[in-house]
């Protein structure tokens, strides 16, 4: 949008409703990391469709444009109406695959077993939530947790920098970040304020991350947060700030997400597929697909791969899916 979009990957989300290519294609062939797939070289057909976060869509278009070169008779479409929207539609049984930014929450657990939906959860990839500002706002570097607290907590009035810290500027802060019906709304206010959804409101909340990047690009005084990929892709517009969680100031990367050192901003992201889906060649081939290769799908999308240990859990987590789909 406007010079914000993403350029140079696979990566694409929109809005509130990103339909992926209209018709690509999954398989059962692998390949990538691991290879494998339940077709072993059959051509498939069908239909997967997935909806959910909009951070973790770009992903599964990833996985899917990947998955296309081997199986282009699979349709797949792409939904982006939030980690919270999308688990609305898939415990009603409107979708194959639900892309989530958080764990599903036991409210979700409780309308999906009162349909009859079965499932696992697999981690496919990491993220660090990354605070950014303008490229302008020379004067900070590094914010504290309790800093970003202040700055976000609910009935905050903090309307300027110099609010915030006194060496700062008596500049207006503007603030950029997401919606409510996101898992990355979810994660941030929880891991900063303490509790899930609790955030000041007189803020500028979108679904659509490029809205953020215009937002605080635009703006010398913005400060807004969103997924580290979204930085990665748009650093000439925007610096991303450290952060201190109690041990000094840590900035967002690859490596500080897989170690861990990244605090409390860093986190695990899934796609949750159903178990009576998997039953289905094009989906069980996409979904093994999606596994197998998660790291080359996590570095085209600028995601932050799983480490060691985790791998072993995703693979594992697949094993039990599988399962509960025979």
């Amino acid at each position: 949008m406007n010079g914000f979009r993403r350029s140079g990957s696979r990566r694409s989300a929109g809005p509130a409703a990103l339909v992926f290519a209209g018709a690509l294609a999954l398989s059962a062939c692998g390949g990538g990391d691991a290879g494998g797939g339940s077709g072993d070289g059959e051509e498939l057909s069908g239909k997967v469709k997935i909806d959910g976060s909009s951070t973790v869509a770009p992903l599964s278009t990833a996985a899917a444009e990947f998955y296309a070169e081997e199986q282009p008779k699979v349709r797949v479409t792409v939904g982006t109406s939030g980690t919270g929207g999308g688990f609305e539609k898939f415990c009603a049984g409107e979708t194959d695959v639900s892309d989530a930014s958080r764990p599903i929450e036991d409210d979700e657990k409780k309308l999906c077993e009162k349909k009859g939906i079965k499932y696992e959860e697999l981690s496919v990839a990491n993220d660090a939530l990354t605070i950014v500002v303008n490229k302008d706002a020379k004067w900070v570097e590094c914010l504290t947790t309790a800093q970003l607290k202040k700055i976000w907590q609910p009935g905050s009035k903090v309307k300027s920098w110099k609010q915030i810290d006194p060496k700062f500027p008596d500049e207006p802060l503007k603030l950029f970040g997401a919606g409510t019906d996101s898992g990355t709304f979810d994660y941030f206010t929880e891991a900063i304020n303490g509790e899930e959804g609790a955030s000041r409101t007189d803020y500028s909340p979108t679904e659509d991350d490029n809205v953020t990047v215009q937002g605080v690009a635009g703006s010398k005084g913005g400060l807004g947060y969103f997924g580290f990929s979204y930085f990665e892709e748009n650093r000439k517009d925007l610096k991303a700030l450290k952060v201190d969680g109690g041990e000094g100031c840590v900035a967002p990367s690859v490596e500080t997400t897989q170690d861990g050192t990244y605090k409390p901003l860093s986190r695990p992201l899934f796609i949750y597929p159903t178990a009576k889906a998997l039953q289905r060649p094009e989906v069980e081939g996409f979904v093994e697909f999606y596994v197998d290769n998660h790291a080359r799908i996590a570095k085209d999308a600028r995601f932050v791969p799983l480490n060691g240990e985790q791998d072993k859990e995703l693979a594992a987590d697949l094993k039990k899916l599988k399962e509960r789909a025979e």
